[in-house]
């Protein structure tokens, strides 16, 4: 087998519109499986996954490789739900070409526009598969007349569903040969005519394509417009040059259920899309840091890209696609990360979690190595000649946390051990470790993904483990100048303890760090004993006096205080400086801070008032907005990041997941006087609690 004998694709779209069902069909179809695998069953090739099973979602992308009319076409099946869209990203990096699987039912979705996107952004061939044509509320027309006025004339019609006298759907029409199918016990199809009534509708799409097609090359247009009809191969020509340069995108339609159209979409893959060695070279970067090319190429230097690992009971693999020449088993490549030769061992074709060994995977073709532990997601291997590092994942960035800690005490480095090997996997989530609130954050995409890893965490390593809300890190300040004595005195027998000191407290703004300062005459406190004073103060800043956060942007200087020649010490100055910082901040007026983010909303132009209304009533300040065209606006925010804690979740639902945002820290301000009684009082129970 060769590079033009293969063709990699990754199915995208909403979660529920059938994407994982068309593989299933596609495999069955093919003699791939023996029986057609149900999503609500649980036993699909490509959803093995006991989360998966459970949900009846798609979590991880899985790849099912085709064999169809001598064209090897790798499908690579990717979640819907968008707290999974890492695994998306890591399908499109590797693929050649782009299938949109939309629903019949209820219109474009928001899955189907951001599949369109990602397409667009990397300039990606692409066909759009409507499914569920044949179910109870279906309607293809609609949707074809959706997808052409939100895409434009690119979008194309190759196939088209035909109904019966009772609007049953019980045959598919392919416009590119004119040809009607029904849909045999088999699941393969047979040629049938097409009625009369149907014909003029059938010429009317047929029309709509030698259009499309038309505008594919010069000659092609000045023919059409000649009125001289297209031959087959022109036809067939001009369809694949169109999808390959994307001036053109074929809609299919079928019924994964049933395996009607089936067939007609592994032809239009086979005949329509790019193999591998069409697609521009890919870009990468020399061991010198230089931007360079590579050509996809049969007889050159190997290059494999590893886009996804996986780590669980069914063994390690990273997953990589030939990018050029030819890799075999036993063969000795270099990281590109690492610089360190690695030798590959067992190479497998994977169908689902079924591994399939071989011993060489040609140019443009998809495997995976096992065993490869020091080998990451996001990893080149390649010659020791010339070692490039290809372009990496451009994996979306965390935007929800929670607090995550073992139900059973004594169980933490479980939590931990456990989530890093399954940020093995998926290198969307992240784990901190706040010292200051005490606290392991796991942050990530969405509330489903969170949950997903909590009960991987449990099925996987036997950790039980439970959310809370991520604390915010106030702060505390003091808005007056004070003047108090710290006075420390012991005797129990012997040498007792004295310590005696007389400090100013004051705000400052020129550093969060405490400044210290001494303006003692006459040897009141000695010298020696300075730096404990310091001391004392420094760790008190560590608790503030009204809900027990850090002190910032204070001065204390010592001024005067008193020393007995036997009985002071540094433990004695310590104490008193620390008796002196909780007698004079309470005095001092304190307050809390709390933390100001820095917020960008990227929202379509109809949900921008929701997206302002809803940042007022978060105590939100909008600075500004600014148009991104496409109909998208960027609004720009500062915002208490103790009230964004679900803002993730709230923003998908307020703008039916079409809008993102970041938010970073940009400073500390006063916090409002209701705010600051709730946090006080929050941490007060806290504390009693603990």
């Amino acid at each position: 087998m060769t590079a033009k004998d293969i063709r990699n694709i990754c199915l995208l779209g909403h979660g529920g519109n059938g994407k994982t069902s068309l593989v299933e069909s596609m495999l069955y179809l093919t003699g791939g499986t023996d029986r057609l695998g149900k999503v609500t069953d649980g036993n699909t090739t490509c959803d093995y996954d006991p989360e998966e099973i459970k949900r009846k979602i798609t979590i991880s992308l899985s790849i099912a490789p085709i064999e169809f009319k001598d064209v090897k076409i790798n499908v690579i099946d990717t979640p819907g739900y968008f707290d999974f869209s890492g695994e998306v990203l890591e399908a499109l990096r590797v693929a050649d070409a782009g299938i949109i699987v939309c629903s019949a039912k209820g219109g474009i979705s928001v899955g189907t526009e951001k599949a369109w996107k990602y397409l667009q952004e990397r300039n990606m061939p692409r066909a759009i598969y409507i499914s569920k044509t044949d179910e109870e509320g279906g309607d293809f027309n609609g949707a074809w007349e959706s997808l052409r006025e939100k895409f434009g004339r690119a979008v194309c019609p190759t196939m088209m569903p035909m109904w019966d006298e009772n609007k049953k759907i019980d045959a598919l029409i392919d416009v590119v040969y004119k040809k009607a199918y029904a849909l045999k016990p088999d699941g393969r199809r047979e040629e049938i005519p097409i009625p009369a009534d149907k014909a003029e509708v059938v010429e009317n799409f047929y029309q709509q394509l030698c259009e499309s097609v038309a505008e594919t090359s010069e000659e092609k247009m000045e023919k059409f417009f000649n009125g001289d009809p297209f031959t087959q191969e022109e036809l067939l020509e001009g369809l694949h040059a169109g999808v390959r340069d994307l001036i053109l995108c074929p809609v299919m339609c079928g019924s994964a259920f049933s395996g009607m159209g089936t067939q007609t979409v592994l032809d239009t893959v086979a005949k329509l899309f790019p193999n591998p060695v069409e697609i521009p070279n890919r870009k990468g970067t020399d061991a010198d840091g230089n931007q360079v090319e590579i050509d996809l190429t049969e007889d050159g230097d190997p290059y494999a890209f590893v886009f996804k690992t996986t780590s669980d009971q069914y063994g390690r693999y990273s997953y990589f696609k030939v990018i050029s020449g030819k890799v075999t088993a036993d063969m000795t490549l270099t990281n590109a990360r690492t610089g360190e030769a690695m030798k590959l061992g067992h190479l497998y074709t994977m169908k689902g979690k079924k591994a399939v060994e071989v011993k060489e995977v040609c140019c443009g073709d998809i495997a995976a190595a096992a065993k490869m532990e020091k080998v990451k997601t996001g990893d080149t291997l390649c010659a020791a000649k010339r070692v490039v590092k290809l372009t990496g994942i451009p994996f979306p960035v965390s935007c929800y946390a929670q607090a995550i800690a073992p139900k059973t005490r004594g169980q933490d480095d479980k939590v931990a051990a456990g989530l890093f090997k399954l940020g093995e996997e998926d290198l969307t989530f992240s784990l901190t470790n706040n010292a200051e609130t005490h606290q392991l954050v796991l942050s990530g995409t969405g509330d489903i993904q969170l949950d997903v890893l909590r009960a991987k965490l449990q099925s996987r390593f036997g950790v039980e483990a439970v959310f809370s809300p991520v604390r915010v890190a106030y702060r505390e300040k003091i808005r007056k100048s004070v003047k108090v004595q710290g006075r420390h005195k012991k005797q129990s027998g012997g040498h007792g303890q004295f310590g005696d000191v007389w400090i100013e407290f004051e705000p400052q703004s020129e550093s969060e760090e405490m400044v210290f300062a001494e303006n003692v005459f006459g040897g009141s406190v000695p010298r020696n004993f300075f730096p404990a004073v310091e001391k004392g103060l420094r760790e008190s800043c560590v608790h503030g006096p009204l809900a027990g956060y850090p002190v910032v942007f204070l001065k204390a200087t010592l001024v005067d205080g008193s020393y007995h020649p036997v009985d002071s010490s540094e433990m004695a100055f310590k104490t008193a400086a620390s008796l002196a910082f909780k007698a004079g901040l309470e005095q001092a007026n304190p307050v809390l801070l709390e933390p100001i983010g820095e917020l960008h909303v990227f929202v379509p132009d109809n949900f921008t008032g929701d997206v302002m209304g809803d940042l007022n009533k978060r105590r939100g300040r909008v600075l500004g907005t600014n148009p991104m065209g496409d109909g998208e606006t960027e609004v720009v925010a500062e915002v208490p990041m103790g009230e964004m804690g679900t803002y993730a979740i709230d923003l998908r639902s307020m703008t039916q997941s079409r809008a993102r945002f970041t938010l970073d820290f940009a400073r500390y301000e006063d916090c409002p006087p209701a705010a600051q009684e709730k946090a006080i009082a929050e941490a007060k129970a806290l504390a009693a609690a603990e």
